[in-house]
């Protein structure tokens, strides 16, 4: 948005330096990316007339141009542009001249002809973006004046300003007005447009009807007539330039005047084009087409019943016949255009939905400034006064004859929000210790009217804000707070960090699982992370049972299968390592399986932990086992047990709090083979859960005793189908109350020692709370020791 400073000091007497004020529109969050003094460097430049034009005999694309500014004496100028004719007054720099860019006018040569001084367009002059012709003068304008006098353009500082999606009334002089009045304490005033209205009543020569109320919520129209369509005056002309507008006509420069100064974009229909005056607002149908002022025809889209995205379909405006003449909100029709013979204008102002407009703008590729304003919201309540802005400036400008009255539909009563502003809250936003009274002050200003301040239901100091209609962005309390912090000022605020009511942290759930990865890397593993999809067949292999569920999409066609034991995975793993010449790898993963659910439903997806070592067998699996037990301080028994996947006769479940959560041995021969892995195997599996669960368990505090201990060593012979676990139970039971600890430090296996028999090593630590122990003591512990294991386990001491 370009504002022209002078144009909003018509609304409230601005004040300051233009870096100033740049500094100022910025802080209310209307951010300034440049400031331009357009109008300032026509010193040399005057109205001249056409003489003459005639071909350069040496270039197709030059013209020479005859002018004549008033001396009588025409000279000649070349020129690149070819829309001029004879009679026509246009801009000429005389020789010396400085152009607005700098550049000086000389006297020179082009391709033989003289050239003495230059014509300007609209865009040399820093009046608009128009490079493609010179620009035509008022015919009326006396020949040899300046052209900065007779235009009544001095020079104008113009804010080339950021507007930000939820700021729509920013798109106005108006908006930025009020804001910057309220930023600077000065007063801001609306001034009611004078409107002299004659003649038939506007009702009786138009009428409007409204089908789809969610459309179109409010349309209004006036009607002008014995409108002269001209060139509009030079002080109209030199402010749409500035605002980056280029004038046209009188009837189109005061609709984008008033759209630029209002915010609220308004169109015009040649009356004469309308039958009977009738309007129609409603979405699309099948098979229609409009052809826009672009002269494009446009295959509209129907609504497909959804109600959003391009389902909404395109909005129309038809007429009497239900034809459509104008794409609502977006363009106009080409057959009801406004031309320079138009005597009669049918003016509407509406508003439309928001969505409906984007959608269809995008679509079909036609963004505007009428079309931005209606996707970002306009008043409903503003368009009567757009409407009278128009009138006032037509009768002004053109000599129309406005008719009385204004036709207004309307589906549903337009209602204000009101938004209940706590103001602990705001201040809790803003990190400010603002009183309400300062909360009120900063917010009339900028048009919002507050409650006086009551205590609500819970006591807390509150207040009522009616948003006005121009803000359809406000709408919450934090809408509210930030209206409030960009007045107050956010230089103001001190800087803080905010505090959060709960810092960022991991959850029991998340340490835990953390914890039991530090035990298997503290037990010598390597983390693995294998894809969770296997082979068809890879699981059968495993010895593992049938296959598991079966992807529709795999990334692979080879690996189609998800997995319900991690031990495929890291027995490919362990393969991998071993070809690669790293045979006693200790691999680990945690992860979760996908096991099968009847009826189609979707599968349960429970974690496990597992590891597999490399040449390696079932105990060296049992003492990982214990030191990550030990680890994480959970009593894992151990129960012998023939395990899938695992050897026959070395495999066990793993116990905890009496319920099996897992696995451990020796991986199957076969298993092995199929993988192509080499020599022996460890294996251990563990639910994750169940571990999550006991860590989250307080431990209980252990009294510690201050007198030595003593250990002794012990080993039996027992049977292979006797558990280590259940003699280490027997023996803890027996030397009570004096056993602190029971390790299994060997197992021993050996033709001396029999068949189906090994031994069992365990080291003890004995000690008492409340002396220094005897040698009775310790003995008669071994004793009874020794004797639970004999008569329990049938074991022999060795």
């Amino acid at each position: 948005m370009r504002a022209v400073l002078s144009w909003m000091r018509e609304f409230a007497p601005i004040e300051g330096e233009p870096d100033q004020i740049a500094a100022q529109l910025t802080s209310i969050g209307l951010v300034v990316e440049g400031v331009e003094t357009v109008g300032s460097s026509w010193d040399g430049i005057v109205v001249a007339r056409v003489v003459a034009l005639r071909p350069h005999p040496e270039a197709d694309k030059i013209q020479l141009v005859d002018v004549e500014a008033g001396d009588g004496a025409p000279v000649q100028v070349c020129c690149g542009a070819f829309n001029m004719a004879v009679g026509d007054k246009v801009p000429f720099a005389t020789i010396g001249t400085v152009m607005p860019n700098g550049m000086e006018i000389a006297q020179r040569k082009l391709r033989g002809e003289m050239s003495n001084g230059m014509l300007c367009s609209g865009a040399e002059l820093e009046l608009s973006d128009d490079h493609d012709g010179i620009m035509i003068l008022d015919p009326d304008l006396a020949l040899g004046q300046p052209l900065a006098t007779v235009l009544g353009v001095t020079a104008e500082t113009v804010f080339d300003i950021d507007v930000e999606p939820n700021r729509p009334e920013a798109l106005s002089v108006i908006g930025i007005a009020r804001d910057l009045a309220a930023k600077q304490g000065v007063p801001f005033a609306l001034p009611e447009p004078a409107v002299p209205a004659a003649g038939t009543d506007a009702g009786d020569v138009c009428s409007i009807r409204i089908q789809d109320g969610d459309l179109c919520p409010r349309f209004a129209m006036r009607v002008l007539r014995n409108v002269t369509n001209a060139q509009s005056p030079a002080w109209m002309q030199a402010r749409l330039d500035a605002a980056g507008m280029r004038p046209i006509s009188t009837i189109v420069d005061i609709s984008n005047y008033v759209m630029l100064e209002t915010g609220h974009p308004n169109h015009t229909f040649d009356l004469d084009t309308v039958p009977d005056g009738q309007l129609i607002v409603r979405r699309a149908r099948e098979g229609e087409t409009l052809t826009t002022l672009d002269g494009v025809e446009r295959h509209l889209l129907v609504p497909d019943g959804s109600g959003i995205g391009r389902g909404l379909g395109d909005g129309v405006i038809a007429n009497r016949d239900d034809d459509p003449i104008s794409l609502a909100g977006v363009m106009g029709g080409f057959d009801t255009e406004i031309s320079d013979a138009t005597t009669n204008v049918l003016l509407e102002a509406a508003v439309w939905d928001r969505m409906s407009i984007a959608h269809t703008s995008r679509r079909l590729n036609l963004r505007s400034e009428a079309s931005t304003r209606f996707e970002r919201g306009v008043d409903p309540l503003g368009v009567e006064r757009a409407l009278d802005r128009f009138c006032e400036l037509a009768a002004e400008l053109t000599g129309a004859q406005i008719a009385p009255g204004v036709v207004v539909a309307e589906p549903h009563p337009i209602e204000a929000t009101v938004v209940s502003t706590r103001v602990h809250r705001v201040n809790h936003l803003l990190g400010t210790d603002l009183a309400a009274d300062k909360m009120i002050d900063l917010l009339s200003p900028i048009g919002f009217d507050c409650s006086p301040v009551y205590n609500n239901e819970a006591g807390a100091a509150t207040f009522d804000v009616s948003v006005p209609t121009w803000r359809p962005d406000v709408g919450l309390e934090a809408d509210i707070a930030e209206e409030v912090g960009r007045h107050f000022g956010y230089d103001n605020i001190e800087n803080r960090v905010p505090v959060s009511l709960q810092a960022g942290q991991l959850s029991d759930a998340q340490s835990a699982r953390r914890n039991i990865l530090r035990a298997f890397a503290a037990a010598g593993c390597s983390e693995a992370m294998p894809m969770p999809f296997l082979a068809p067949g890879d699981l059968a292999a495993a010895g593992l049972g049938g296959d598991g569920l079966t992807l529709t999409n795999p990334l692979v066609a080879e690996e189609s299968v998800l997995r319900t034991s991690l031990l495929p995975g890291l027995l490919k793993a362990l393969a991998y390592n071993q070809h690669r010449g790293n045979h006693d790898v200790r691999l680990f993963e945690m992860g979760a399986v996908y096991l099968p659910r009847p009826d189609g439903e979707l599968p349960d997806e429970p974690w496990w932990v597992a590891a597999v070592l490399g040449d390696a067998d079932a105990s060296d699996a049992v003492t990982t086992l214990r030191f990550v037990g030990a680890f994480l301080g959970l009593d894992l028994r151990v129960k012998n047990e023939t395990r899938d996947g695992l050897h026959p006769t070395r495999s066990a479940a793993v116990i905890f709090r009496g319920k099996t959560i897992g696995e451990v041995g020796e991986v199957d021969p076969s298993a092995m083979e199929h993988f192509e892995a080499s020599g022996r195997a460890g294996w251990l599996a563990l639910q994750v859960d169940p571990l999550v669960a006991g860590l989250s368990s307080v431990p209980k505090a252990k009294k510690v005793s201050r007198f030595p201990t003593s250990d002794l060593d012990l080993a039996f012979v027992v049977p292979n189908e006797v558990p280590a676990d259940a003699v280490r139970d027997s023996l803890l039971k027996a030397g009570k109350p004096l056993t602190r600890s029971v390790e299994l430090f060997d197992v021993f296996r050996a033709e001396s020692l029999g068949e189906d028999v090994r031994s069992l090593a365990f080291s003890i630590r004995l000690q008492a709370d409340d002396r220094t122990l005897s040698d009775d003591d310790v003995s008669s512990a071994r004793k009874k020791m020794i004797d639970e294991a004999v008569k329990r386990h049938s074991a022999q001491l060795r």
